[in-house]
């Protein structure tokens, strides 16, 4: 995902850039990364990650996937680059020497690429991670495929790669307001924008990186929110819609998808919208 774009309605709004990230990264963890646990849950029963996985987590963001995973009995590390908000927050949840508490020694988080976690003194990684769902981004799979290339001779011979995407946008309820993003953002029409998700986007990506397929699944990961006010903040918190911004404003985007959530809003004014994530599990050669 791309870094947070400078927005034109900071100065209106009093908030710094550095701010406005922040708060993007505290509405993904409070908000909207919850409703990938499905998908977290799903793969790690599959693969049976516990006590001896060697966890290697590409954008690891927040870090919830990891926590899942350490609490499971892995050893995990986690790298991501470009969102230094995003893993602040991951050290609060993995890394609770900063609340006076002992922290796992089995717990790394790099701000960086995977060649900078790389240690010549830690064991080659038994599972790779790569939860952040591609297939709505153009040009998402690209920076997919740099990220798995570079972490892959990290891991043993055989060890599972984990791919995540979206589902058919006839299975993804939320499709329709990610719309919204590429109707704003449209001209601009370059990488950034959002796009439907084909049914071949892992497949490709783990070709490109030398992968071999070796199973797949698809899980259910429902975006429920409390209001209409949630689901805005966390579905802008993914980046989505950071181009449709750029392109046009803050208050723009707000009113917009707001206006797209409204069939999906129920009469105890939760937000409700079902979707389908697939999953690609390949193999290191």
């Amino acid at each position: 995902m791309t870094p947070t774009l400078v927005r034109q309605h900071l100065a209106h709004a009093g908030e710094t850039p550095r701010a406005e990230a922040g708060a993007r990264a505290r509405d993904w963890s409070e908000i909207q990364e919850r409703m990938l646990v499905p998908l977290y849950e799903a793969v790690y029963e599959r693969l049976d990650v516990g006590h001896g996985t060697r966890l290697l987590g590409l954008g690891c963001g927040s870090g919830l996937a990891l926590l899942m995973a350490a609490s499971r009995g892995a050893a995990v590390t986690g790298v991501d680059a470009g969102r230094p908000e995003r893993l602040a927050l991951a050290r609060e949840r993995l890394l609770p020497e900063a609340w006076g508490t002992r922290a796992r020694g089995d717990t790394r988080l790099v701000d960086g690429t995977p060649q900078d976690a790389a240690d010549a003194e830690t064991p080659a990684y038994t599972l790779v991670t790569a939860f952040e769902p591609i297939g709505c981004l153009a040009g998402d799979s690209e920076g997919l495929g740099e990220l798995l290339q570079a972490a892959t001779p990290l891991a043993e011979r055989g060890a599972p790669v984990v791919l995540a995407g979206w589902g058919p946008p006839e299975r993804c309820t939320t499709s329709s307001v990610l719309r919204v993003a590429t109707k704003l953002a449209d001209p601009l029409r370059s990488t950034g924008s959002w796009r439907p998700a084909l049914r071949d986007d892992l497949e490709e990506v783990a070709q490109r990186a030398g992968l071999k397929p070796d199973g797949s699944g698809r899980v259910a990961c429902p975006f429920g929110y409390a209001d209409l006010d949630s689901a805005v903040k966390g579905l802008l918190s993914t980046g989505l819609f950071d181009a449709a911004i750029s392109a046009t404003d803050q208050a723009q985007v707000d009113k917009e998808v707001a206006e797209a959530l409204h069939p999906y809003q129920r009469r105890d004014r939760t937000v409700w919208m079902p979707n389908v994530f697939r999953y690609l599990i390949a193999r290191v050669p």
